[in-house]
């Protein structure tokens, strides 16, 4: 009996590197907005926890605790997702500018383009004559050949250039939810009680902070719960240590 062996198809391939490429784009933005958004919750937590022990220890009425906590969680939220878009709507622009010189050396030289392919699948493997097919059949369809261009050669994929306004409403409500943890402390309690129970609270949420960073990027988790919580303290020691001099001074 004859024994007939099976030719790879390598189309085929190259939609599985397509693939490939697709599911790692997808799963580095999952991670990159993952961590955004842990960072964007200890900016509002260290921030609004710092200015609210300032201005608690400043020896402000409960009251005026409360009101700068809150103009502390909107006007830092805003500012956040205004900065965030901006950034993010110059590097769509950015991209886009890229896609555009990419696409318009497609139109005005498509030969130089298919040969940058069938010298990129000959480099992986392929035999320049099935590279070549490949690289034909990619050229046929121009959006493909400049999607496949773009992640070989600029490693972005033109479908998914973000959002801006997605990402400025994830910059908002990180920071609004690291900053209403202190808030919702100084609903609950005032004075000396508040001051401890702020702390307390703020230590917890950065324990929990750094364990997660430790989670998202695969490190020891202990090196940053201990950076996140040193850090937290120092902004908020200093803030109320300067504040409670201030308001001393303020009062003699």
């Amino acid at each position: 009996m004859m024994m007939v062996t099976a030719v790879p198809d390598p189309l085929a391939g190259a939609a599985a590197d397509e693939a490939a490429a697709r599911g790692r784009s997808r799963a580095g933005a999952r991670a990159s907005a993952a961590r955004a958004a842990v960072f964007g919750v200890s900016d509002g937590l260290v921030s609004n926890v710092s200015l609210t022990l300032g201005v608690a220890g400043a020896h402000s009425s409960p009251a005026v605790v409360r009101l700068t906590g809150l103009a502390a969680l909107v006007a830092g939220a805003c500012s956040m997702a205004s900065g965030e878009y901006l950034s993010s709507r110059a590097h769509v622009e950015l991209l886009r500018r890229e896609l555009d010189v990419e696409r318009l050396a497609h139109i005005s030289d498509p030969d130089a383009e298919r040969a940058e392919l069938v010298r990129l699948y000959a480099s992986r493997g392929l035999s320049p004559e099935l590279a070549d097919v490949v690289a034909g059949a990619l050229m046929a369809d121009p959006e493909i050949a400049l999607a496949v261009h773009a992640r070989e050669e600029l490693g972005l994929d033109p479908a998914r250039l973000g959002s801006p306004p997605h990402a400025a409403f994830a910059s908002f409500a990180s920071f609004a939810l690291g900053a209403a943890v202190p808030l919702g402390v100084w609903s609950l309690a005032s004075g000396t009680a508040g001051v401890e129970l702020v702390v307390a609270v703020a230590l917890l949420a950065s324990v929990a902070l750094g364990l997660a960073l430790g989670v998202l990027t695969g490190r020891s988790p202990a090196r940053f719960v201990a950076r996140q919580v040193l850090l937290s303290a120092a902004a908020a020691a200093v803030t109320y240590g300067v504040a409670r001099v201030a308001g001393v001074g303020a009062a003699g």
